[in-house]
């Protein structure tokens, strides 16, 4: 068995409390102290991080908004785009269609004035021939003096009926 002699634990717990004495007056204000700032320093730093967080939330919303207007700013400016194409394919077409349009009429005009002057020059063509074919006929007819006086008088005959 174990033999304990009362000295030895007299002494041991004389021991214990200077022990305890000197830790609590030299130690547990330094260590508690440093407990306290690295319990503090963690709090802060899990502070920190979710204010982090937070940031990166926003950052990512905001980031999200941005793109979604430059999206629709895109958009509009497409829409835009195709819409100066279209009046500018409407208004070129409008256009084409406008000379078009005055080119046939002068072509129709230019057409009816040729075909006037080219309708004037052979009436004056067949006048021209019918006078020289008449002219011809009427020399050969009033060659000779009797038939002249005949003519006269046939022509005197006729006038005098109507």
């Amino acid at each position: 068995m174990l033999s304990v002699s009362i000295g030895t634990v007299i002494w041991t717990t004389i021991a214990f409390l200077v022990v305890v004495f000197l830790l609590a007056k030299f130690a547990w204000k330094p260590i508690l102290n440093s407990i306290r700032e690295r319990e503090e320093s963690i709090e802060k730093a899990l502070e920190d991080a979710e204010k982090a967080k937070e940031m990166m939330r926003e950052l990512k919303e905001n980031n999200e908004k941005l793109l979604q207007e430059a999206r629709m700013e895109r958009d509009e400016l497409m829409k835009s785009a195709r819409d100066a194409k279209d009046k500018m394919i409407s208004e070129a077409k409008d256009k084409a269609k406008e000379e078009g349009d005055k080119m046939i009429t002068n072509a129709k005009e230019t057409i009816r004035a040729e075909k006037a002057a080219a309708m004037n020059e052979l009436k004056n063509l067949v006048a021209e021939l019918s006078l020289n074919i008449a002219e011809k006929i009427i020399r050969e007819k009033l060659a000779n003096e009797g038939k002249q006086k005949e003519i006269i008088e046939n022509t005197l005959k006729e006038a005098k009926l109507n």
